[in-house]
């Protein structure tokens, strides 16, 4: 009787390590990072002073001539890299482009509507697409678009900075706007 294997397991598949340790390191030289600065040292030595202090020689940075290693703890390295990571994360603020589509023939109320509302995404922090959808005829007076958009731009120009000016793509007038830095 066969035995069932999980789809894509591979039981001789190595696990990928993102930094090498020990043996795993085969140049002939490495640069060693210490207490008392940066040393290039043979191979054999560094792994001679990680045994003596038993712990790990770990490769910090490869894919150079020379790569650069340090003598510690494997296991606390990958938590205190973790925890780097983490904290670099928790500081990002992702920028979300919210989109407002209008037409040219867009009526006033709907209009200063449409911008209380791309105002409301910009308070919030977020970057607004602002897309004019020219259909049938309306691709012939595309100018009273771009009459539109620039009106948009001057309600809202005490909180925004036009990043991306109008632009025509086949049947869509688009144009990019900010939230202005409060430095």
């Amino acid at each position: 009787m066969a035995i069932r294997r999980r789809r894509g397991y591979n039981p001789r598949r190595r696990q990928v390590r993102e930094n090498r340790l020990n043996e795993e390191i085969t140049e002939a030289k490495v640069r060693l990072v210490g207490e008392d600065g940066t040393n290039v040292v043979a191979t054999s030595e560094a792994l001679r002073q990680a045994k003596e202090a038993e712990v790990d020689l770990v490769e910090i940075a490869g894919g150079q001539e020379i790569p650069i290693v340090r003598i510690v703890d494997y296991g606390k390295f990958k938590f205190e890299k973790a925890k780097k990571d983490r904290e670099s994360k928790r500081n990002q603020k992702t920028i979300q482009i919210k989109e407002v589509k209008m037409g040219p023939k867009i009526d006033v109320g709907d209009f200063d509507r449409k911008c209380s509302l791309a105002e409301s995404f910009i308070n919030d922090g977020d970057n607004v697409k602002v897309t004019m959808r020219f259909r049938g005829r309306e691709m012939a007076h595309t100018e009273l678009g771009l009459e539109k958009m620039r009106n948009f731009v001057k309600k809202l120009e005490g909180v925004v900075v036009l990043e991306k000016h109008p632009k025509l793509e086949g049947r869509l007038m688009t144009m990019v706007l900010r939230p202005k830095s409060k430095n």
